[in-house]
C-alpha cells in the first residue's frame, strides 16, 4: 500500500515538559506510521533535497503495534542519524499490528535543526478515533 504525503493536521507537535512529544493520527496502521516518520522528520527539522533517492525494503516484527512503531521510528532514526539519510515515497504493509514489510526512498539530509535522540514508550498507545487511528509518540531530545 503506498500511503501519500499526509496534510499537516495528520501531526501536531504537543507540548512536554524535558522531551518533545508528536500526536499522530492515521486511518490505519500504515498511514500512522508513515505520518509518524515524516513528523518526527518535521520535528527534527530535516531538510533534503529534490533529487530521488535510493530505494530501500525494511521487515520488522514486534510483540505489539506499539512496539512495532517504536521499532519503526528507531530504524529511520539510524538513517537519520548514522547515515545522514531521511526518507520519502514510504510505502508499508503491517500484518496483525505485529509485523512490518516496506520500502522507502532514502535521500541524502542537506541540513537538520536538532536531532533527536531516541524513540520513547513514554505514554505510547495506539488507539481508536472518529477518524481511525491515533497514538502520542514522544522523543528524547
Amino acid at each position: 500500500m503506498r500511503v501519500p504525503e499526509p496534510p499537516r493536521e495528520m501531526y501536531e507537535e504537543l507540548e512536554h515538559t524535558a522531551d518533545w512529544a508528536l500526536r499522530v493520527q492515521g486511518r490505519d496502521l500504515p498511514a500512522l506510521f508513515v505520518n509518524a516518520a515524516l513528523g518526527m522528520m518535521e520535528l527534527a527539522g530535516v531538510r533534503t533535497g529534490d533529487e530521488p533517492g535510493e530505494v530501500r525494503r525494511i521487515e520488522l516484527q514486534a510483540l505489539d503495534k506499539e512496539s512495532l512503531l517504536v521499532d519503526w521510528l528507531h530504524e529511520l532514526l539510524v538513517a537519520l542519524e548514522l547515515e545522514q539519510l531521511a526518507f520519502r515515497e514510504i510505502e508499508l504493509q503491517i500484518t496483525g499490528g505485529k509485523k512490518l514489510v516496506g520500502t522507502f526512498q532514502a535521500v541524502p539530509i542537506i541540513s537538520m535543526d536538532k536531532p533527536v535522540k531516541a524513540v520513547t514508550y513514554n505514554e505510547l498507545l495506539i488507539q481508536e478515533s472518529p477518524d481511525g487511528l491515533e497514538a502520542t509518540v514522544v522523543f528524547d531530545v
